[in-house]
């Protein structure tokens, strides 16, 4: 008899125990996850960002063991900046972003460049026929800002048939006024990303589009990182750039499937499914597509855009290729 409450007191403790693990379980699991800000230079809410959102919808963060949390800065430079100064360890620009930051002392690098292709491409009407930026001349071109990698990709393209900014009429228009006069024939052309493209042939437009890399290979979108956190904290580096590109790679696979999960984790564009999905089309076309290896920065792409940003007085000098960069992260296995 005192064998069987013996064995009876045993068995409730064991049972009491293993009820309060399965309750502190998911409570310490969830303790162990890693918080992460990921600055991003405008709102994640926009398609550019397909593959930063896929990779939290499907759960890739998280399988790193990382919670991450998005948070929007005042574009590319202002995040290399924060990362800079330590308010962040990670943050989303364009792939030339570190040759800007760099001349103004901010330690940053690319540690992974989302496609070969470069996020700006110049698109004009149909009727205008425009099939050359040398037909650009005497005509109005719009551009997000005068400080953005739109515009630097348009003066490049220009510099290539001989035109400079003083040739075109080129309108600083903003996030919204770039795509919406060039859709309202304001403009003949805009140097735009495939989401404002989207937004022109949604409201009639009818457009050609001709990649800038015809002409000035400027880069796609880039994840930055500070040289002390690749430095002290590599590990955490190489789980965000893993986890990104895998949101990538599925945009890149299927973009209808990719469409139908980021919808329904950026409700915003719920009933706009045909518009994100031909957004993704078109990354796939122009941006993501023909990297050797995805996430891997062209050295020789880089330098020779370096060479344009110091001789149109963008940076007053040239920084060593290999502290604008590393391709660690994405060619570690």
């Amino acid at each position: 008899m005192k064998m069987t409450r013996a064995f009876n007191g045993t068995r409730r403790a064991c049972l009491s125990l293993l009820a309060t693990a399965a309750l502190v379980s998911p409570l310490a699991a969830h303790a162990q996850m890693q918080e992460v800000t990921y600055l991003l230079p405008a709102p994640g809410t926009l398609p550019a960002f397909g593959p930063w959102m896929l990779a939290q919808a499907k759960g890739y963060y998280e399988a790193e063991g990382l919670k991450v949390n998005f948070v929007t800065a005042r574009g590319g430079v202002d995040v290399a900046k924060q990362i800079g100064a330590g308010n962040a360890v990670i943050g989303g620009a364009i792939g030339d972003t570190p040759i800007i930051a760099r001349a103004q002392g901010i330690p940053v690098k690319a540690v992974a460049v989302l496609g070969a292709g470069s996020l700006t491409q110049l698109v004009s009407h149909k009727d205008e026929k425009i099939e050359s930026p040398r037909e650009l001349k005497g005509k109005t071109v719009t551009v997000l800002a005068y400080t953005d990698t739109t515009y630097y990709a348009l003066l490049g393209m220009l510099s290539k048939v001989g035109l400079t900014k003083n040739d075109v009429n080129i309108q600083a228009a903003g996030p919204a006024g770039v795509w919406q006069q060039f859709a309202a024939k304001k403009a003949s052309a805009m140097a735009g990303v495939p989401d404002w493209t989207v937004s022109a042939m949604d409201a009639g437009a009818q457009v050609d589009i001709l990649p800038a890399d015809i002409y000035f290979k400027s880069m796609a979108q880039a994840i930055l990182a500070s040289d002390e956190t690749i430095a002290k904290n590599p590990q955490l580096i190489q789980k965000l750039v893993r986890a990104t590109l895998k949101g990538m790679k599925d945009i890149m696979a299927d973009p209808k499937a990719a469409t139908a999960v980021y919808v329904n984790h950026v409700p915003v564009h719920k009933g706009k499914e045909a518009s994100i999905q031909k957004a993704f089309e078109l990354f796939n076309q122009y941006v993501y597509a023909k990297q050797k290896v995805p996430g891997l920065m062209d050295e020789a792409r880089l330098g020779e855009l370096q060479k344009f940003y110091v001789s149109n007085g963008v940076v007053p000098k040239e920084t060593p290729l290999k502290d604008l960069y590393t391709n660690q992260f994405v060619l570690a296995k």
